[in-house]
């Protein structure tokens, strides 16, 4: 199954929020009212805004991270080796820390205005829900996070991966009991900010864990040898920038658009059944999100062979463990929603929901395809996710009204999953074909990554 300490502590992790999830639902259809469970979950979907103010630039980080420390030898308390990779290296966390301060602050301001916005001008329920208390709770949680996510990053490609997973793991059992407390306290909107809060607390203490390693580096004069921003990182972050961003007309749009057009209630439903499916996929990524890093270390010794042989042993494995648990999964859902009909009204009918779980497969195929070819520090599927982006965005607001989250789940399917994966996939084979045609002319063009 090719699980290591980095897989292990990840899954574990990814395991964890799906037996959490379970209890978060029938929390949720305990001390949640229908129309409360669409503020939930829609909560969680305007948060996802901040991929806009990120960027991309974390994996792009980790791949920076990762070329240049194979040329150094890491140790838990300092670096040794090549003196020009250590302080492009140390350029690299200092660069991350002053951009996501400034976006940090853009991005509070964004969430603040556009959710007050967004919840007071699509009040449905008659009764009044106190949402604004809540929402500000999650804002002010978000910026903590959203300051450490580069720097979590930035480890995973020093090779910390299986250090980052573990501190994933007590992120997660931490979030957890931070919502299940309000849940259980009769405060359920306040669930989603005590997530975040939790993962911040742990995430916090995790850093201090490292301050031996980070503090140098933020510390180190890199003046004279620093990575080139105009030539190193733009070209290949702002590709990062559009289809990240864009990636969040794919989804996260889902429960507002249906908040705005069917109500809470609907969006709840959706979101239920979105956070089963994607918890699934998330579990499975974990076997090929692990080797980012080493395989931006083989890209920048060449060596393609090793790359291939753990890519597609590693997509062998991640696809038919998601297989496997797909299908338990709905085998499960399908005999307790007979036996307890509240929570099958809390999600969407079964045929629904298994097809929303063959589009989460196909995401995943694509989702390793792309961390393969941006491995290698270019982003050839700039075009793809813009015109998949404008199509699943044009599906979602022209189905919402009319069929809801039916619709809605059929567009996502045709646009974001079938179409996308069958061009990704041209696109990877091509791709793959010419960077590996020689090793030598790989090896002597690292630097031109603007295709």
């Amino acid at each position: 199954m090719g699980i290591d300490r980095s897989i292990g502590f990840t899954v574990l992790a990814r395991g964890w929020n799906i037996t959490s999830g379970v209890i978060n639902i029938l929390l949720i259809a305990r001390f949640l009212s229908p129309s409360e469970q669409g503020y939930y979950y829609t909560f969680s979907s305007l948060v996802a805004l901040q991929v806009v103010f990120e960027l991309g630039f974390s994996f792009v980080i980790l791949q920076l991270a990762a070329h240049e420390s194979s040329k150094l030898q890491i140790h838990t308390n300092g670096i040794t080796g090549d003196a020009t990779a250590h302080s492009r290296l140390a350029s690299v966390l200092q660069t991350s820390v002053r951009w996501y301060t400034v976006a940090a602050l853009l991005l509070a301001t964004a969430l603040m205005s556009s959710g007050f916005h967004f919840f007071s001008a699509h009040e449905h329920t008659p009764s009044v829900i106190s949402w604004k208390l809540p929402w500000i709770c999650v804002v002010i949680a978000v910026i903590f996070t959203f300051q450490m996510d580069p720097i979590f990053s930035f480890l995973e490609g020093c090779g910390f991966v299986a250090d980052v997973a573990n501190m994933r793991f007590t992120q997660a059992v931490t979030g957890s009991a931070f919502a299940w407390l309000a849940l259980s306290r009769h405060h359920g909107l306040f669930a989603p900010a005590g997530v975040i809060t939790g993962q911040a607390l742990a995430g916090l203490a995790f850093l201090f864990s490292k301050r031996n390693f980070l503090i140098p580096l933020l510390r180190r004069n890199t003046k004279a040898q620093t990575v080139k921003w105009k030539t190193e990182i733009w070209p290949f972050q702002w590709r990062m920038a559009v289809t990240f961003s864009v990636s969040y007309c794919t989804m996260s749009l889902f429960n507002p658009v249906l908040f705005a057009y069917r109500g809470p209630v609907e969006a709840g439903k959706m979101g239920m059944s979105m956070s089963i499916a994607g918890a699934l996929g998330a579990v499975a990524y974990a076997w090929m999100y692990t080797k980012a890093s080493p395989f931006g270390k083989m890209i920048a010794r060449g060596e393609f062979a090793n790359l291939d042989r753990l890519f597609f042993r590693t997509l062998l494995q991640s696809g038919a463990l998601l297989l496997c648990a797909q299908a338990a999964t709905l085998g499960v859902l399908f005999v307790a929603t007979k036996q307890f009909p509240v929570l099958g009204s809390r999600m969407l009918p079964m045929p629904v929901l298994g097809l929303l779980m063959v589009a989460i497969f196909l995401n995943h195929i694509l989702y390793c395809e792309a961390l393969y070819l941006r491995a290698h520090k270019r982003e050839p599927l700039l075009v793809l996710s813009v015109l998949v982006a404008v199509l699943t965005t044009a599906s979602t607001v022209l189905t919402a009204k009319i069929w809801g989250a039916v619709g809605v789940t059929l567009g996502y399917f045709a646009c974001g999953a079938v179409f996308q994966v069958a061009g990704a996939t041209v696109i990877f084979i091509n791709c793959r074909r010419k960077w590996h045609a020689t090793r030598d002319g790989w090896l002597g063009n690292q630097g031109l990554i603007l295709e």
